[in-house]
C-alpha cells in the first residue's frame, strides 16, 4: 500500500470526512529537505470532517498529526493540513 493509500485510510477511519483530499506534492521539492526519489515524501490534506466542529485549528492539526505518527515518523517530511468542520469556508 502506498503511503498516500495509508493516509487516507487513517483519515476515514478516524474522522469519517464528509470530504478528503490527499494531494502527494513531493515533486515540487525535488532537490530540498527531506525529499526522496520515488515521492511520497510532502503531502497536502483537505479534509473536511463533523469531528473538526469546536476545535482549534491546533486541536484538528494535533488530531491529524496524532492519527498519522507512524507515517510521520517514518517516511513523510512534510504534511500541509488544511481542515474545516462543515459548513466552515476555507480560508
Amino acid at each position: 500500500m502506498s503511503t498516500k493509500d495509508a493516509i487516507i485510510n487513517k483519515l476515514r477511519e478516524a474522522f469519517l470526512p464528509e470530504s478528503l483530499d490527499v494531494v502527494d506534492e513531493s515533486h515540487l521539492h525535488e532537490g530540498h529537505a527531506g525529499h526522496r526519489p520515488g515521492g511520497e515524501t510532502h503531502f497536502r490534506v483537505y479534509i473536511v470532517s463533523p469531528a473538526f466542529e469546536g476545535k482549534s485549528r491546533i486541536e484538528r492539526h494535533r488530531m491529524i498529526n496524532a492519527t498519522l505518527a507512524q507515517e510521520l515518523a517514518g517516511s513523510v517530511h512534510a504534511l500541509a493540513i488544511h481542515s474545516y468542520a462543515p459548513g466552515e469556508k476555507p480560508r
